[in-house]
């Protein structure tokens, strides 16, 4: 939280600068000034000084003072939705439900269908095709993108 944040903060809120500061509102003021310190902004001897007034600081107006000289950066790009996303939906659906159907009527047909053949042989063939897909899809290779954990999560349950 720099200080340009702290001072277009205040002016959105009818000049909170007099309000007292939180430890954690300290904290992203330290978190600010090690950005700095370690992007060559600042010196060692120019952060412990910087330090030093952020833990006097008892106020939003003194929190912003710290780090008025310091410029802001510029916000992280958001990383691109996955352009397959839909592709792979399509293809799960695909799996999960037009394939067992194709084979259940290929199993079923024939002169000889009775009702038991009809309800058994389609459930069985998707109780198949769920246990194989599920079994498969924990073990298949993730593609990580830019912004995501490791393993290639993002957050999201088709990833």
């Amino acid at each position: 939280m720099a200080g340009h944040d702290n001072e277009a903060t205040a002016a959105r809120h009818g000049d909170r600068g007099h309000l007292r500061a939180s430890h954690a509102d300290r904290d992203r003021v330290i978190a600010t000034l090690k950005d700095a310190f370690v992007h060559g902004r600042l010196t060692s001897a120019e952060l412990g000084e910087r330090a030093g007034q952020v833990y006097a600081s008892r106020t939003y107006a003194e929190l912003a003072e710290v780090t008025a000289d310091i410029p802001v950066p510029p916000a992280p790009a958001r990383s691109p939705r996955d352009p397959w996303r839909a592709t792979k939906i399509v293809g799960w659906i695909e799996y999960a439900v037009i394939v067992p159907g194709i084979f259940s009527l290929m199993a079923l047909k024939g002169p000889g269908s009775t009702e038991a053949t009809v309800i058994i042989v389609p459930t069985v063939t998707y109780l198949v095709f769920w246990a194989l897909g599920l079994t498969v899809m924990p073990t298949s290779p993730r593609v990580s993108r830019p912004g995501c954990r490791s393993g290639g999560t993002c957050g999201s349950a088709l990833g």
